[in-house]
């Protein structure tokens, strides 16, 4: 099991993660701490779990080969290169078509998760965290382009992972990128095709979650896009905001946070 008492973060420099409270949480972020993913289980993003995404499509999803949307969730892995933290400074692969930044509620699995009824979903649940799902914007969604979404650096998870008890309506939650201090998007989890019980009910229907293992409830439609140079800030509900800056290859001085193999790059 993952048991987690409270506000779950890894400061960058620190063997382990530290559970510590909100305030505590609160007074080490504004420090200007950076930090690690705050968790290291696999993490499976979720498409088309946004009602707008969906629409957006239109006819395109009764086209061959699929000729109808999807029955059940779309889902990738955003492999362990791809993990980051709080303050990562990633690379664009290329600036002229820059990195789609969505701000995505992770799912944090708490115990072994296999054919969940919705009823229970909760009580697979260990907390919730936010994760920047970053990609090379695109449009092939139902073939997910490991090129485009695996690049080192992105997923950036944190910088807190938020017990469940303190999330008390994780199916309401506002969602806000900012871009350079501009709000550059907002949304909601309310859109979500599934909510976080059904979503978990679905996919624990055809494949085992672990402890620790993180599942995404999917980018809104609409995420914006940002170039090097350019610093976010993302925020679902009251979980503490997450900060990225967007560098080019080019800058060699730089700390990306990301992880491979259990250590810092």
């Amino acid at each position: 099991m993952f048991v987690l008492a409270d506000h779950l973060l890894h400061p960058e420099g620190d063997p382990l993660p530290r559970d510590v409270d909100a305030n505590a949480a609160a007074a080490l972020l504004a420090s200007g701490v950076a930090c690690r993913a705050p968790v290291t289980g696999a993490v499976y993003g979720t498409l088309l779990n946004d009602r707008a995404a969906l629409a957006a499509l239109g006819d395109a999803v009764n086209a061959p080969p699929y000729k109808a949307p999807p029955q059940a969730p779309v889902l990738y892995l955003k492999p362990r290169n791809t993990l980051a933290g709080h303050r990562a400074q990633v690379v664009v692969p290329d600036d002229a078509f820059g990195v789609e930044v969505g701000a995505s509620l992770g799912i944090v699995i708490g115990r072994t998760a296999s054919r969940v009824d919705v009823a229970q979903a909760a009580g697979y649940i260990a907390g919730y965290t936010l994760l920047a799902d970053l990609s090379v914007p695109h449009t092939n969604v139902y073939r997910p382009n490991v090129r485009l979404r695996a690049r080192d650096g992105f997923c950036v998870i944190g910088p807190a992972l938020v017990a469940a008890r303190h999330v008390a309506t994780p199916d309401a939650l506002d969602i806000r990128v900012a871009l350079n201090g501009a709000a550059s998007f907002s949304g909601s989890t309310a859109s979500s095709v599934r909510n976080v019980a059904q979503l978990l009910a679905d996919v624990t229907d055809f494949m085992t979650l672990s402890a620790g293992d993180v599942l995404t409830l999917g980018v809104r439609h609409g995420s914006p896009v940002a170039h090097i140079g350019d610093n976010a800030s993302l925020s679902i509900g009251n979980l503490p905001p997450l900060s990225i800056t967007f560098i080019g290859a080019s800058q060699t001085n730089t700390r990306t946070n990301t992880e491979t193999n259990g250590e810092p790059s």
